[in-house]
């Protein structure tokens, strides 16, 4: 068990017992950042929000192309601008193709934490079936923990679609790494996106999930849109 889940731990206890576990309130988890967003200068500073994780916020669809632009990561930007436009903002991608979380969490301190972000999260789910549950959830809490640390508020994602699973399937692995990740953001109350949860609606309600991907297990510019205005949920 790791120094910062002791610390957590010890915190609940303090506070008369285990406190219940829920994902951070989306009213309130980002307030001092929304606040900073609508400073003009020269209050103002830059603003970092890193998104960490593998092909999806790079941006990649049919490969080898890469939508970068198209991608959710610069639609929230390209909104949080036409929002806040006097905020100083950098969005800033450290996704890598074809990564999963533990490769992730080995660079998180050199790439991700270098960038001084002041919202960081974190979408690895989709290749994290590669090293399955236990090793993920492990990566996933170093990198948390890691963020914590240094008093950075989080959001984790739920993998989008792969059309080779069925989303309807509760058992499927990536059904599975979903629920992971959502226990680790009431465990850590931190912030969610769930994109699992967003798609699985879609399919729940009759829609060809095809007609948001531009393949089998990559977004096209309106499945990022559709997480795009999840994440904005947060902000606005």
């Amino acid at each position: 068990m790791t120094l910062n889940r002791l610390f957590f731990l010890a915190g609940c206890l303090l506070m008369g017992g285990m406190l219940q576990a829920q994902i951070a309130d989306k009213q309130t988890y980002l307030s001092d950042f929304k606040k900073e967003l609508t400073l003009k200068w020269p209050e103002n500073r830059t603003l970092n929000i890193v998104f960490h994780g593998h092909s999806v916020p790079t941006g990649y669809a049919c490969t080898p192309v890469v939508n970068t632009l198209q991608a959710y990561p610069h639609l929230v930007f390209h909104a949080l601008k036409a929002q806040y436009p006097y905020a100083v903002l950098n969005v800033i991608t450290t996704s890598i193709g074809g990564e999963q979380a533990e490769q992730g969490e080995k660079r998180f301190k050199d790439d991700v934490l270098t960038h001084r972000p002041d919202v960081l999260c974190i979408d690895y789910a989709l290749n994290d079936r590669t090293i399955g549950l236990e090793r993920s959830e492990k990566a996933w809490r170093k990198m948390i923990e890691s963020a914590l640390a240094e008093n950075l508020k989080v959001i984790l994602f739920t993998p989008t679609p792969d059309l080779t699973e069925s989303i309807m399937d509760e058992k499927s692995p990536l059904s599975e790494h979903a629920e992971m990740i959502r226990q680790l953001a009431e465990e850590y109350h931190i912030g969610l996106v769930d994109s699992y949860q967003l798609f699985k609606e879609k399919a729940e309600n009759g829609e060809e999930l095809q007609k948001y991907m531009s393949q089998s297990n990559h977004p096209n510019s309106a499945g990022h849109s559709c997480v795009a205005a999840e994440v904005l949920t947060w902000f606005f």
